[in-house]
């Protein structure tokens, strides 16, 4: 049995699990907001302040006494608002903390997807290429330190989702499968070489 490729996925994978696994940390905030939407040209855009009139959005809440929630809204009608004190210096640190990894996302998985392309030696479609740079070039830092980093990642990224690295899970699989009865060895092997090699930096 073969697992799915991963690798036809591109950037538009949902950010609402990485959102709610940094919601987790806001214990003991109160509500402030992130903005997250797309423009007519397929850009995600990620902010901590609402998109411009006429734009449809989604707002991810942090909270201390509600779960966190994802709203929409447009011009004319407004999410639901969740009563809170004003922002404080650490709310907004965190809001701001909140909004970078979610660009951070968006930067690696634009810029793995873009080498992928690169790479493939297949056709091209070029309205998706430009959507993919532009979504890079909107989310990716322009710190050439911090945008080294990030394509570091996008690098690695591209071998967790490579191949070799989904023959290397299958094969695990394999071993687990009833009735199979590996090594204690030859699992730590094969585990240590999917944490060492096909760990994704972002998911």
């Amino acid at each position: 049995m073969s697992i799915p490729d991963p690798r036809r996925r591109a950037t538009g994978i949902a950010t609402i699990f990485v959102a709610a696994c940094l919601l987790c940390v806001a214990d003991g905030v109160a509500a402030t907001s992130v903005y997250k939407w797309t423009d007519a040209s397929g850009i995600t855009h990620l902010s901590s302040a609402k998109p411009p009139a006429g734009i449809q959005y989604e707002r991810v809440t942090l909270a201390t006494t509600k779960p966190a929630s994802k709203r929409s809204g447009s011009t004319g009608s407004s999410p639901t608002r969740v009563a809170s004190a004003a922002t404080t210096p650490e709310q907004a640190s965190r809001r701001n903390e909140m909004v970078t990894s979610l660009q951070n996302r968006e930067c690696v998985v634009a810029l793995e997807a873009i080498d992928r392309m690169g790479k493939g030696g297949q056709a091209v479609d070029p309205a998706e290429f430009r959507r993919l740079q532009q979504t890079a070039d909107q989310n990716c830092s322009k710190d050439p330190v911090q945008r080294g980093q990030q394509e570091e990642m996008a690098a690695r990224l591209r071998v967790a989702k490579g191949d070799t690295c989904v023959d290397a899970r299958n094969k695990l699989a394999d071993m687990l499968a009833p009735g199979r009865k590996p090594t204690r060895e030859q699992l730590k092997v094969q585990q240590e070489f999917i944490e060492a090699h096909c760990t994704a930096p972002v998911r």
